[in-house]
């Protein structure tokens, strides 16, 4: 089936969205389509006003509407304890969990030569910067448990450390509810790495 050009378009900019393929992106589109235009106005202008009124925190790079954030400038947060991730969306999953009470950096990536991003092109001077203040006592990494995280972190490790902060990773495992005889080496091997006493 021919679709017609507006809407060959529609499904067209939806693809270049992550994770949409083809048929979800037509899929979105035909939804688009059936629902009551002030919803698509709606729609359209909060997009526009994202991509707008959203910007990196000055001081840890997370998105915001008002700079600093709202983590960075609340009075509650822990100053000296800062967990260092690799994407506004990893500060987000922390946040769901209640536990964290500290304050964040993201790095905005990665290093993962393979993609041709190295350690200037993520935010580390600026980390490096926030820690020069001594207000800061331990560093959380909290990168992906991949290669290019644990890449990553190590090399964060190695800069941080001579400055005489405390620098942990997050524990790495079998998630909860997991069964031990379908976990891969890999997991199992995280797992009794990050153990602790019971």
């Amino acid at each position: 089936m021919h679709l017609p050009e507006p809407l060959a378009r529609l499904v067209e900019e939806l693809e270049r969205l992550p994770t949409v393929g083809p048929k979800t992106a037509q899929r979105l589109a035909f939804h688009i389509l059936r629902m009551p235009e002030e919803q698509v106005r709606a729609l359209a202008q909060a997009l526009l006003d994202a991509r707008a009124q959203t910007r990196p925190c000055s001081v840890c790079f997370t998105w915001t509407d008002a700079d600093p954030c709202a983590i960075c400038t609340s009075p509650t947060r822990d100053p000296s304890v800062l967990c260092v991730v690799e994407d506004a969306r990893d500060v987000l999953a922390m946040e769901r969990t209640r536990e964290f009470k500290g304050r964040y950096h993201v790095l905005q990536g990665a290093i993962s030569p393979l993609e041709g991003i190295g350690p200037e092109d993520l935010r580390i001077r600026e980390l490096l910067q926030r820690l020069q203040g001594g207000e800061v006592r331990e560093v959380i990494i909290a990168t992906n448990p991949r290669v290019e995280g644990d890449a990553t972190a190590l090399y964060l490790t190695r800069l941080i450390r001579p400055l005489g902060i405390k620098v942990t990773r997050i524990a790495h495992g079998l998630p909860v509810g997991g069964d031990i005889e379908y976990a891969d080496e890999v997991t199992l091997a995280k797992a009794l790495e990050g153990r602790r006493e019971l």
